[in-house]
């Protein structure tokens, strides 16, 4: 009866935008506990989670501060937590895995391919800045790639295999779709797949419905009944693709990662605003949306008993 839902996820924070973009943002490990919670009593059954430094906002990966929030939405909520293992395009790999292989959580992100991500057409956007590392941290993004090669994929299957995580496939292009086909051949992943397609990063596939349309048509080709698929798309495009993904039968992503705003010109004051919005459009559309129970059964996840915080 399950199979028919909507999953619903919940990207809290992330690593794109910065303090300065938007006042609702969650930094601290008590925002981002507070944030999460309230998402998953507004209707999201996964929540992706990443940490920032609680002095000025900076992506980190320390796994400590990741145990500052971790627990306590654990205790508060029954959503699934699915801890990103793409962290930042500027760390390394074994920073990017850290948190990850001490939390052993459900679920992880998992960046199908090497790429552009860019990040720095936002310094146009703001004349001042609270954090000096802002304007750096984006400018830094117009000379560097962001690292995901083969052997770093299956570094981190590797990982997931010895600690009972599933993934959380993330496609930025048509040619991650063929990366992942090539993985499934290997033996290395295994259905049920969850592909989460990504629009609209500068160095991606654009957010065009056409472009949706081609992803989930090479997705049936490659996987079958293999796959669930949910969309991801940046900034004003989120609502829109997201809508239209859910009437073609995926799930759906939102949260002050992928975008601030709630409409446009009005910022998002919370990432339940944003859950509890596209939970109306679903419901308006008769669509349900999965429970965190109907979720971990769909994705064949190990259960909330399972992780290591």
């Amino acid at each position: 009866m399950a199979r028919g839902k909507v999953i619903v996820t919940c990207a809290v924070t992330g690593s794109v935008h910065t303090p300065t973009m938007s006042p609702h943002l969650p930094v601290t490990p008590d925002q981002i506990a507070e944030q999460s919670i309230a998402a998953a009593e507004a209707g999201a059954s996964i929540l992706h989670l990443h940490a920032r430094d609680p002095k000025d906002g900076r992506p980190a990966f320390d796994p400590e501060v990741f145990l500052a929030f971790l627990p306590r939405i654990k205790q508060a909520s029954d959503a699934v937590i699915n801890i990103s293992t793409g962290g930042s395009s500027l760390m390394t790999l074994e920073q990017r895995l850290a948190a990850a292989r001490r939390a052993q959580p459900e679920m992880c992100s998992l960046n199908m391919g090497s790429m552009n991500f860019a990040l720095f057409p936002a310094l146009e956007r703001f004349e001042s800045w609270q954090h000096a590392w802002e304007p750096e941290l984006l400018e830094a993004t117009r000379d560097s790639i962001f690292r995901n090669t083969f052997k770093d994929i299956e570094t981190i299957l590797a990982f997931g295999r010895e600690a009972g995580t599933r993934f959380e496939f993330e496609c930025y292009d048509v040619g991650h779709l063929y990366s992942l086909k090539h993985f499934l051949e290997r033996g290395l992943v295994e259905p049920p797949l969850f592909v989460q397609f990504v629009f609209g990063v500068l160095g991606g596939i654009g957010p065009d419905p056409e472009n949706l349309l081609h992803m989930k048509r090479i997705a049936d080709k490659l996987f079958g009944e293999g796959y669930r698929f949910s969309v991801l798309a940046a900034g004003r495009h989120q609502m829109p693709l997201v809508t239209m993904a859910a009437t073609l039968g995926g799930s759906v992503r939102v949260g002050l990662e992928d975008s601030l705003t709630l409409g446009p010109g009005r910022l998002a004051t919370s990432n339940a605003e944003q859950v509890a919005k596209i939970r109306r459009i679903l419901e308006e559309l008769s669509l349900e949306v999965a429970t965190p129970a109907e979720a971990r059964d769909l994705l064949a996840l190990k259960g909330g008993d399972r992780v290591a915080f």
